[in-house]
């Protein structure tokens, strides 16, 4: 490997910029949840049964946010990395179960299913570098 591209990939700016890539599909689904507060609330009690809806959509806003925010800034990121690969892992059979569904739907969910495995593991490594670094 190039010395320059080690000397990148053991950079402050690397792991900032990986940092955000990593959370990126939460704080980012977190601030459009903010902007469409009652439409993901209501759509969260009619499409998965999660009542009361606006508790749901908040608590899961500030999750995304928080833990984004920890991880980026390298602070407590082992305690955000877990706390969203337990809810990473909890929306599979709530929002993606691939074993009660057919066809292409199947698929799909599935689909979602393996991206949200392989985010739990780069959530893990983000938790085990941020151990590594202390």
């Amino acid at each position: 490997m190039s010395l320059s591209i080690v000397g990148f990939l053991a950079s402050n700016t690397a792991l900032m910029i990986g940092r955000l890539l990593l959370t990126f599909v939460f704080w980012s689904d977190a601030i459009l949840q903010a902007m469409r507060f009652r439409a993901v609330s209501s759509a969260l009690q009619d499409r998965f049964g999660l009542r009361p809806g606006w508790a749901f959509n908040a608590a899961t806003m500030i999750l995304k946010l928080l833990a984004s925010l920890m991880i980026v800034l390298d602070h407590g990121a082992w305690v955000a990395a877990g706390g969203l690969a337990v809810f990473t892992l909890a929306t599979i059979p709530i929002a993606h179960p691939f074993w009660a569904r057919q066809g292409e739907q199947a698929f799909n969910a599935r689909n979602f299913a393996m991206e949200h495995l392989s985010l739990i593991g780069g959530l893990m490594l983000a938790a085990i570098l941020s151990g590594a670094r202390c």
